[in-house]
């Protein structure tokens, strides 16, 4: 049972590899004409209802593999905290993107919801950094 639970454990990570990219993405966003800003903006918010999905498997397949590891408090404390940090700014996210395609819509200037946006992506890159560094050096704590 471990196997197949580290199997889709690491299913899950790579769909939170999506915020690996984010950044870079939504910093070309600004560029492209409004049709394309509006589709950009639309494959964004699905990425995202699609990682989000990914944390939850995480949570639960890293929450039995953790229940069978041997690992540290304080290590498993961060883990858990750096996955809460990463949906809570998932969500947060989501709705500077409904506010961001409503503007495209209606052909109005959202330079504030991809400011959002970009500042939000980068917070989940760096916390699934930190997250990666922590799970590959799990024995440092």
């Amino acid at each position: 049972m471990t196997t197949v639970m580290f199997f889709v454990h690491i299913l899950g990570a790579l769909a939170l590899g999506f915020y690996l990219v984010l950044p870079f993405v939504v910093g070309k966003v600004a560029g492209l004409s409004l049709p394309a800003q509006e589709g950009s903006a639309a494959a964004i918010r699905s990425l995202n209802t699609f990682a989000q999905v990914g944390l939850v498997i995480q949570l639960l397949t890293g929450g039995y593999l953790m229940s069978q590891g041997d690992y540290s408090v304080p290590w498993m404390i961060i883990i858990v905290i750096l996955l809460l940090a990463l949906g809570a700014i998932s969500g947060i996210m989501g709705k500077p993107l409904r506010l961001a395609i409503k503007g495209i819509q209606e052909k109005r200037d959202i330079s504030v919801e991809m400011g959002k946006i970009r500042t939000l992506s980068a917070l989940l890159a760096i916390c699934l950094l930190i997250m990666t560094f922590f799970m590959v050096y799990n024995h440092i704590i």
